[in-house]
């Protein structure tokens, strides 16, 4: 399986988000699965990347040109897929992958994960994105999306494609479902 990660590239997180996001990444690499990420060598990509690679994974690198100009790319990267920009990074991302798994993260990742779901609510695709709720990093993303469904704005069936993982093992479970 190709688990697509979606996530932060900023260091000065919450520690218990790095270890969490170690874990995640040496069950990927464990179980024989591939990585597919941003190919950045910062915050929580880079410690997916690394834990992917420790434990024997391939680690699919989507790269825009911007990175490699900027020398950040992930030295754990096998296999690079340059793109020019994050269009094309997230048309990649999510045609390279078989799931989402979105790990707390900033305005990036907030725009990854409303494209994929934006394109499974008119059908482009059947693919679920899976909000990895470290330490409930997503509650406030949850309760607006409530606040939107209440009020009739968000597309029924919105809730399939959008599963909420607490722990390692919900997320192994909806990954492998």
């Amino acid at each position: 399986m190709k688990i697509c990660i979606f996530c932060s590239a900023n260091s000065n997180l919450d520690p218990d988000f790095f270890r969490m996001t170690e874990e995640l990444g040496h069950w990927i690499g464990e179980s024989g699965h591939a990585v597919v990420f941003g190919g950045c060598n910062l915050g929580l990509m880079e410690t997916i990347s690394r834990s992917v690679h420790e434990a024997g994974g391939e680690t699919i690198g989507v790269v825009p040109s911007i990175v490699e100009e900027n020398g950040k790319v992930s030295p754990y990267v096998t296999t690079h897929i340059p793109c020019n920009n994050l269009s094309d990074r997230k048309d990649l991302l999510i045609s390279k992958s078989d799931v989402i798994v979105a790990l707390p993260g900033g305005i990036g990742t907030l725009d990854e994960i409303f494209t994929v779901l934006s394109a499974a609510s008119i059908g482009y695709h059947r693919k679920r994105v899976v909000l990895y709720n470290m330490k409930g990093f997503w509650q406030p993303l949850l309760k607006m999306l409530d606040e939107m469904d209440e009020k009739g704005v968000l597309r029924q069936g919105w809730r399939n494609d959008l599963i909420v993982a607490n722990t390692l093992e919900e997320i192994i479970e909806s990954c492998e479902k």
